[in-house]
């Protein structure tokens, strides 16, 4: 692979222009939402309380491992990536695909981490607009996230009675 200059990493692995396009859209996200909440009159809540930031981390999460792991939403993922195994559950382990800008989204759909930054950018967004709608679909993603933890300590503790 030729590396143009800032197109990739010294090693020509890494999309540098194409995680530069995603970091210019969610700058742009960010910025277009403060500009149209602005013109309505949103304000910022006056604090966030600490339950609020537990409910946001854990629907983060959840919303963080549907987009990239979870079997039902492999649709999304497909065009930038390739299944390369089964997970836990029903998990499943996508590696990028690709060159430019379609392995950088590659990049971000097949890694949790990446994917719950902007997880939490929509959902704090979110927040913002409407505390109490999103306080609802963080429990509900909150009540999947528990009963996932409940379905694998039930799994583990068949699995040590029948050891």
């Amino acid at each position: 692979m030729t590396t143009d200059a800032g197109r990739y990493d010294d090693q020509d692995e890494v999309p540098l222009t194409g995680y530069a396009a995603l970091a210019s859209v969610l700058a742009a996200g960010v910025g277009a939402y403060t500009l149209v909440a602005r013109s309505r009159g949103v304000r910022l809540p006056e604090r966030l309380p600490p339950w609020d930031v537990a409910l946001l981390g854990v629907a983060t999460y959840k919303t963080s491992r549907l987009l990239t792991r979870d079997k039902v939403t492999s649709f999304v993922r497909a065009p930038f990536t390739r299944r390369t195994g089964q997970g836990e559950g029903s998990e499943v382990l996508d590696e990028p695909r690709g060159t430019g800008l379609r392995r950088a989204v590659g990049d971000l759909l097949s890694c949790p981490f990446c994917t719950s930054a902007w997880a939490a950018t929509a959902l704090v967004c979110s927040y913002t607009a409407s505390e109490r709608l999103t306080r609802v679909v963080c429990g509900g993603l909150g009540a999947v996230t528990v009963a996932d933890w409940l379905q694998y300590a039930w799994t583990w503790t068949q699995q040590s009675a029948e050891e």
